[in-house]
């Protein structure tokens, strides 16, 4: 029987390599044109792999969680017998390997329905088990590894439904979303007991495992980086942010005149970025290869936001020559592309200092992980009404903690209090901020 071998595609952009994160075949399954067949996330992006024409699975090179070049052999198909693979048949050849240099598949779509590569893996044929009819004429119905993608798990999520007790209705028996709707409504696929013996009838749940693989392993392998290399420590004090609030509030309709809507993050860049100028220390990276300390030039600002996929880090550059409606307009605009899955790799790459921010969900305080190689990150918390004292007087303030980790292998710990103090006294007295302005 023919076999011909299909490798990963170059999906463009200058990626080069891409980490399995599921497999949603398995090695014997008789695949069609266009079927999707694999999730591999880059470094631009998590996609899906389609199945080139139809065939027959013989081979699966790669588990989940492994990186595999691009142009590196994937799959290995074989012919199944049918008209489907006329390629096969044209080589001429029997149970013999024919290398298929030609157009591979096609890797569409950013999977955003789910955290990346914590979706779980079809290793196996997913056993069905039929129940027989309990007493009210209705069947049973368990499947212990139930297959289905990242999107039909989501709606099971938001309706409550155990994919396990849904009959599937998809192909190879993949359970869909008219399946999971249809269970939650009472319809054909549900299978709710309807005797107590029906209900003791099903075995006992097992814990589920899952690869550790995609954008979550490597944020985990980026957050070991940083606390195994740089020797941190967290300085923590309180922001009156009355004055804050009050400049924000005059000047909103202004900045919705302009399409833009003024948060207080704008505001907490400009103050990092007067900070580092008086601090150049703080713009640094260390070169260990080399070991030298690099001065930044240029002031590039992350922003740390959680999506679907996990925390990214957006980078708002040359933010120092920015001004505030800009920043404005710039943090809009990457975290808006965060969230949705389309930000650019050059938009998370480059950044000189770290922001992170909870918003309402800031609690007290944090220790927040620098943003390696940098060698400081601020932590903005959640502004509370505190009791404050002006003039002598205690009155009600507006009061925001400001949680900085630095790097103590380069910042020594009276410079990182003093970079915070500067901050604090351009938040304290925004109107300052105006006199600096590029």
């Amino acid at each position: 029987m023919a076999r011909w071998e299909f490798k990963l595609p170059d999906v463009g952009e200058g990626v080069t390599e891409g980490e399995i994160v599921q497999w949603l075949v398995k090695e014997g399954d008789i695949v069609t044109d266009d079927q999707p067949m694999v999730e591999v996330m880059t470094d631009k992006a998590t996609v899906t792999i389609a199945a080139p024409r139809a065939g027959r699975i013989a081979e699966l090179r790669g588990k989940a969680g492994q990186v595999v070049q691009v142009h590196a052999v994937l799959v290995v198909f074989e012919d199944a017998g049918s008209a489907s693979a006329p390629a096969a048949h044209a080589n001429g050849t029997n149970g013999t390997t024919k290398k298929d240099d030609g157009p591979a598949a096609t890797a569409v779509g950013d999977i955003r329905e789910s955290l990346p590569g914590m979706g779980p893996s079809p290793a196996s044929s997913p056993k069905a088990h039929s129940v027989p009819p309990a007493s009210g004429g209705l069947q049973t119905y368990f499947n212990d590894k139930p297959l289905a993608t990242p999107a039909t798990r989501k709606t099971a999520r938001e309706l409550g439904v155990d994919l396990k007790s849904v009959r599937p209705s998809g192909a190879q028996g993949r359970v869909t979303k008219d399946d999971v709707v249809a269970h939650s409504r009472g319809g054909p696929s549900s299978s709710q007991p309807t005797s107590h013996t029906a209900m003791s009838s099903a075995p006992q749940l097992d814990d589920e495992r899952v690869p550790f693989v995609g954008m979550r392993r490597r944020i985990a392998a980026k957050m070991q980086q940083s606390t195994q290399t740089a020797a941190h420590f967290t300085f923590v004090e309180e922001c009156d942010a009355t004055a804050l609030m009050s400049l924000r509030t005059k000047l909103r309709p202004a900045a919705e005149a302009h399409g833009v809507k003024l948060t207080f993050l704008p505001f907490i860049v400009k103050a990092v970025v007067n900070a580092l100028k008086r601090h150049k220390i703080l713009n640094t990276t260390l070169d260990e290869t080399t070991n030298e300390l690099v001065y930044r030039a240029s002031h590039h600002i992350g922003i740390a936001a959680s999506t679907d996929s996990g925390l990214m880090v957006p980078v708002i550059k040359d933010a120092g020559r920015r001004s505030i409606i800009d920043l404005a307009r710039e943090i809009d605009r990457l975290g808006s592309e965060a969230k949705a899955g389309k930000s650019k790799a050059q938009d998370l790459s480059g950044s000189t200092f770290t922001i992170t921010s909870l918003g309402a969900e800031g609690g007290l305080f944090a220790t927040p992980i620098i943003n390696f190689p940098e060698v400081g990150i601020l932590g903005v918390h959640r502004i509370k009404e505190r009791p404050v004292v002006k003039d002598g007087a205690i009155v009600i303030g507006h009061v925001m903690l400001l949680s900085l980790s630095f790097d103590h292998r380069i910042v020594d710990g009276h410079v990182g209090a003093a970079f915070a103090y500067d901050i604090i006294a351009s938040l304290e007295n925004p109107e300052r901020m105006f006199l600096e302005m590029v």
